[in-house]
């Protein structure tokens, strides 16, 4: 008994060791993150703020990879997939990441084949319109868009995003309809509605910022608690008689399951140090995005509220991607 006691202990210190000997050596070769967005947006936005910094702190590159489609399902399958060793991990959009478990039937990836590393940056939404729309403030929206239900089409980053969820919870809120256009990314759904083919985006203010403070686009609302810094005459919805609405996206880093715990704890080290350089706030700043980092443990826990609150939207709304 004695014996094999002893044995027992010997193997886990020996797993220790190999576990901490192997977090010491990582890493030996680049890291890659796999962006579930295309370039632009404040998803590959977040990936590319923090690569750089992140890279010349653990002194290997740090190369963001866009894998668009599918509701960001190619993306999380692939790294699901992945080896379980901290050389690929996911830069993970929010709305994915808790809303795709109710919204798909089958997914070709679970929350748990994901540990978290870091929240990097979280942004507040702003309800947009191209100037044809008849209504400047928020309140005459909402009546233009009672009075003409399904007569006005919005635009999303595509089925299951936080701009496709978090207008239909608007649309909850207020008793409007608006016909749902899908885009592949935010790149795409600007393009359209800055022509007028489509008519309102509530999307992150890096996407519109430009095209309201150019007069291109009206802003009705910012969907936070507070103004963004880059749209200052813009009020909460809150200022313009929606309390209670508030959509927020976040951006965060996730291993594979199985990474060695010593990796995970280097990473979010490093990470909260990469967020916290000028470069990165520069980048943040410049773009409109805020640094929120957060530790494995409090990213897990907003994992399990948000999947909670928003599995209950997805069901009043009835929204299925399959």
């Amino acid at each position: 008994m004695r014996l094999h006691r002893r044995a027992l202990l010997t193997a886990a210190a020996a797993a220790c060791f190999a576990g901490t000997a192997f977090a010491q050596a990582y890493p030996s070769k680049p890291i890659t993150f796999i962006v579930p967005n295309p370039p632009g947006g404040v998803v590959d936005t977040a990936a590319r703020l923090v690569s750089e910094p992140l890279g010349k702190l653990l002194a290997q590159a740090v190369v963001v990879e866009n894998k668009a489609g599918a509701s960001g399902n190619i993306a999380y399958g692939q790294v699901a997939k992945a080896p379980a060793d901290g050389y690929t991990l996911l830069i993970s959009y929010s709305a994915y990441h808790v809303g795709n478990p109710s919204m798909f039937s089958k997914l070709p990836w679970a929350q748990k084949d994901f540990v978290p590393v870091a929240l990097l940056v979280a942004a507040t939404n702003v309800i947009a319109a191209h100037p044809s729309v008849p209504s400047n403030t928020l309140k005459e929206f909402i009546a233009y868009t009672k009075g003409n239900p399904g007569k006005l089409n919005y635009a999303s980053q595509g089925i299951g995003s936080l701009s496709h969820v978090g207008t239909e919870l608007f649309q909850v809120n207020t008793g409007t309809e608006m016909t749902h256009v899908p885009y592949k990314g935010s790149g795409a759904a600007i393009a359209d509605v800055l022509g007028g083919q489509v008519q309102v985006f509530m999307t992150t203010p890096p996407s519109v910022m430009q095209h309201v403070q150019a007069g291109k686009l009206k802003a009705y609302a910012v969907t936070g608690k507070a103004r963004h810094p880059g749209l200052p005459n813009v009020p909460t919805t809150a200022e313009a008689g929606l309390p209670g609405f508030e959509v927020e996206a976040w951006v965060g880093l996730f291993a594979p399951a199985g990474t060695p715990p010593a990796v995970v704890q280097k990473l979010t080290e490093n990470v909260k140090a990469a967020l916290a350089t000028p470069e990165a706030r520069g980048v943040a700043d410049k773009t409109g995005v805020e640094i929120r980092y957060l530790d494995p443990a409090a990213l897990g826990a907003l994992v399990t509220r948000e999947t909670d609150y928003w599995a209950g939207v997805i069901k009043a709304k009835n929204i299925k991607a399959d």
